[in-house]
């Protein structure tokens, strides 16, 4: 067969079979009378070979050995294949997600695409000071793709730069509460509280409805950071959490501030009194938990807030009844 009939049966080009043979990958068995290649079946049997070789990304070399060295193993070369096909999916992927990113911010011009990408590799870099200009500058106008942000701020270990990418995201608006709703059941504790951080500084009314979602998480931290932002947002389902952290002495200050500024509403003074009230009356809730209680009720206004300071001025607990009669003074001479 001649090696236009064999360029035809095959799909490789003439030119490629010509190259095969100049790297002895491929002789024709024969020639003709006038000097024309002629390949015979068994030549052709071994450019379906070679074919085949080269689909798996085999190099023309690595085909070369796997056809001819009798001594030739292909799990090592399959496993090193293996290897380098991931690789190079992870870098197709990278750019996928770099160009995604820079279609999603819809730039006017090339300028725009260069501004972009420096901002993405700047948010990408080992230094803490570009990572939060990067993040500054989402202010421009042409600003960093909100997803990149969400990425980075998930990621971010120094305290500087994720304060500087949790005001980029609240910058961003509720475009940003769907990577970071998703991130709250990542299997990793930190990204979740970054995630929940994150949520708690976007202004819009858009993030109230996750973070009370975020009330019923498995996972505690998350819950208290929702029920702080939420007592921040008026929100009274926070208020058994934030009872919680009173008593479990986390946040306990910031928790009984919530409280506080939940509590200027009129209608939940009193649910708010009466709930600290029926905590202080547990029996495994200890004296200092009872000492934080009280406390929290100086600034819960109402007659069920006063009347339980009353009556706590005169608890068995010495420490509970100094705590309740000072509080007292202090809202009589308001």
């Amino acid at each position: 067969m001649l090696i236009g009939d064999v360029a035809r049966r095959s799909g490789v080009s003439a030119r490629m079979l010509r190259h095969y043979e100049s790297l002895g990958l491929v002789r024709p068995t024969g020639r003709t009378g006038a000097g024309y290649r002629e390949y015979s079946g068994e030549d052709i049997r071994r450019i379906f070979h070679i074919e085949s070789l080269r689909s798996l990304g085999l190099s023309l070399r690595e085909v070369g050995r796997a056809l001819d060295d009798p001594d030739f193993a292909p799990a090592e070369l399959v496993d090193d294949l293996v290897r380098r096909t991931r690789e190079r999916i992870a870098r197709e992927t990278e750019l996928l997600t770099r160009l995604r990113r820079i279609d999603a911010a819809e730039p006017a011009g090339w300028e725009d695409v260069l501004h972009i990408v420096a901002l993405l590799q700047a948010l990408g870099s080992e230094s803490a000071g570009k990572r939060q200009r990067a993040a500054l500058s989402s202010a421009e106008e042409v600003p960093v793709p909100v997803e990149a942000l969400v990425e980075a701020a998930l990621s971010e270990t120094d305290t500087n730069v994720a304060g500087a990418l949790r005001w980029a995201l609240a910058r961003s608006g509720d475009s940003a509460l769907a990577p970071l709703a998703e991130a709250l059941g990542s299997p990793d504790a930190e990204v979740r509280r970054r995630a929940v951080q994150s949520m708690a500084e976007i202004p819009s009314e858009g993030a109230t409805a996750p973070l009370r979602d975020a009330l019923t998480s498995p996972d505690l931290v998350v819950r208290r950071h929702a029920a702080l932002a939420l007592g921040a947002r008026g929100v009274e389902d926070a208020v058994p959490t934030l009872i919680d952290m009173i008593v479990e002495e986390a946040n306990d200050v910031d928790a009984a501030d919530a409280l506080s500024a939940l509590a200027s509403r009129p209608a939940l003074a009193d649910q708010i009194a009466t709930r600290l009230v029926d905590h202080l009356a547990q029996a495994t809730v200890d004296s200092s938990a009872r000492r934080r209680l009280t406390q929290a009720l100086a600034d819960i206004p109402g007659a069920t807030a006063s009347r339980a300071l009353a009556d706590l001025a005169q608890d068995e607990d010495r420490a509970v009844a100094l705590t309740a009669t000072y509080i007292l003074g202090i809202r009589n001479t308001r």
